[in-house]
């Protein structure tokens, strides 16, 4: 079992930092570690914890969240109800993967959390990356081509891409494209039933076949 990404919700109001912690224990994938309401207590909780992500307010009490998050290196969103560019800007610049303003829809927290635990399978491990996969990251993280939840042609696209003009295992193509590999093989049995991907067998060491998927 993968274990859940783990969030720090910084906001100085209570009642606001328990409805964000509420809607990330709600999402597949992620628990929220107890919310902190000022940047001391939140320096503190990154030492001590050592956050996956860290849900953050822009303008606080005893600081600017914006500078919390290019100071602590963790993953950040940052969420405020300031709208003007220069502020979004600046969040940017300091590194968060994304930005909401203040009222969102719980969905658009939702959506921007499923693409940043694709964007974190793409990328994760010790193997070298290519262009494409760093492109690929981008996009997802960003939502670039794509909806929120992914259609199931969408992602057989992604499938086929993964594949290339060379072969490869479900799991192989489960982590470029950064989904399970039992969605992966999910989509490459489609495709293998369409005569779109055909499936070799190589036997390893320990006699028992491997599959490998590759585009016709």
């Amino acid at each position: 079992m993968t274990t859940p990404l783990r969030v720090l919700i910084l906001d100085d109001d209570f009642r606001v930092g328990r409805l964000h912690r509420d809607l990330i224990d709600g999402q597949p994938g992620f628990t929220a570690l107890e919310p902190v309401r000022t940047i001391a207590e939140a320096r503190d909780a990154v030492r001590a914890q050592s956050p996956d992500l860290l849900l953050a307010d822009v303008y606080l009490p005893d600081g600017d969240g914006i500078a919390l998050v290019r100071e602590c290196g963790v993953d950040a969103i940052l969420v405020s109800a300031a709208d003007d560019p220069a502020t979004v800007r600046r969040a940017l610049r300091s590194g968060a993967v994304g930005y909401l303003m203040k009222p969102f829809d719980a969905r658009a927290l939702g959506g921007l959390l499923e693409r940043y635990t694709r964007y974190r399978n793409l990328l994760a491990g010790d193997r070298a990356l290519r262009q494409d996969d760093v492109d690929r990251a981008l996009a997802i993280l960003h939502g670039s081509g794509e909806p929120v939840t992914t259609s199931r042609s969408a992602t057989e696209q992604l499938v086929l891409t993964a594949l290339g003009d060379g072969e490869a295992s479900a799991a192989e193509v489960g982590e470029r494209v950064g989904i399970s590999r039992a969605t992966a093989q999910r989509h490459l049995a489609a495709l293998t039933a369409r005569d779109v991907v055909e499936v070799r067998l190589r036997y390893g060491s320990t006699g028992r076949p491997e599959h490998r998927y590759a585009a016709r």
